[in-house]
């Protein structure tokens, strides 16, 4: 076992008669970047707080490396957080945000801002080590905080929706540079996010939770194409979900992999997986276009056509259509 690699073992978190997290176990290699992926309320963010010490662990253990450090206090984990709110002192420099933790510890003035001198000009931000947080965007601020987090050296760093406070564009780009940094380090890094976007592109490892529990994980890969059940089917988006023979399948909706035909077509062919069905609404979206269908059995199911396609067959709201699909593009569901 690496000194870096996470492991929960039917951890659980309680907040007086509500169970918060339900007796979860799961492994993070070392050097992995991990999201936990979920809706308001499913635990994720208590499960990341027990791994950073700034909650108590009802039950379980937290096992990093070759330590228990259920017990132990913040600092002496080997973990450092990075907050949403960034949480940086708006007196202090960019310089002095990043020293204050060594500040802390009691180390010398001039080798504390050595260290975050140097971690600054490793995020780009050297020219910027004298302004104070207020002078500075959203995305500088998020790169002071991850300077600062990183000054402790952790061997996990633990990322609570850090991208949530970004305007759209600034969100593309800093996961993308959050990816970069995480790989260029060689960390661990679990990040909380409700975005299933978000998780797709920057997690080796997704771990999907509902109300305390893990629904799946895997590579984002392996959730997204074969969802375990219905909640991770339709959380994960793309799919429609369909009851059949008691039991229940996913139909992809949106094959954008190259090596894939869009899974629903629409059309009147005689094909044996096929639905009646009244367009609802239209919605471009850019290259492609989301068309919701209503449907004498199914509460809701989508089509998404690229711009082509829907250019040559521009459907409406209001007309009849028939989804039909083949049998490969279905995916069993667990119960």
């Amino acid at each position: 076992m690496t000194e870096s690699q996470l492991e929960l073992v039917h951890l659980s978190k309680r907040y007086g008669s509500t169970l918060a997290v339900d007796h979860i176990d799961l492994t993070v290699a070392a050097g992995t970047y991990c999201c936990l992926l979920g809706p308001s309320g499913c635990g994720k963010t208590s499960t990341l707080r027990m791994i950073a010490g700034h909650e108590t662990a009802s039950e379980g253990d937290i096992v990093l490396g070759s330590r228990n450090i259920t017990r132990l206090p913040a600092a002496e984990r080997g973990t450092a957080m990075m907050f949403q709110s960034y949480a940086l002192f708006p007196h202090l420099s960019a310089l002095d945000n990043v020293a204050f933790s060594l500040k802390m510890r009691g180390m010398a003035k001039a080798p504390r801002q050595a260290k975050a001198a140097a971690l600054l000009e490793r995020v780009s931000l050297s020219a910027l080590a004298q302004r104070k947080p207020a002078e500075l965007s959203g995305g500088q601020q998020q790169r002071v905080a991850l300077a600062r987090a990183l000054i402790t050296e952790p061997r996990v760093l633990l990322l609570d929706e850090p991208l949530s406070a970004l305007d759209p564009f600034l969100r593309v780009r800093m996961r993308a540079e959050l990816k970069a940094w995480q790989t260029s380090l060689g960390m661990t890094f679990i990040h909380v996010t409700h975005s299933q976007e978000e998780a797709m592109a920057l997690a080796d490892q997704v771990v999907v939770m509902n109300q305390g529990r893990i629904e799946q994980q895997g590579s984002p890969h392996q959730v997204f194409n074969a969802p375990r059940n219905e909640f991770v089917a339709r959380f994960m988006g793309g799919h429609n979900v369909i009851p059949l023979n008691g039991g229940a399948v996913a139909v992809r909706t949106d094959k954008t992999q190259l090596s894939r035909p869009t899974a629903v077509k629409l059309g009147d062919i005689a094909a044996p997986t096929r639905l009646d069905a009244t367009i609802s609404a239209v919605e471009y979206q850019g290259s492609h276009v989301l068309l919701a269908l209503v449907t004498p059995n199914l509460a809701e199911f989508s089509v998404m056509l690229s711009e082509a396609e829907f250019d040559a067959a521009p459907w409406q709201r209001g007309e009849a259509a028939v989804a039909h699909w083949t049998e490969a593009d279905m995916h069993p569901l667990a119960a």
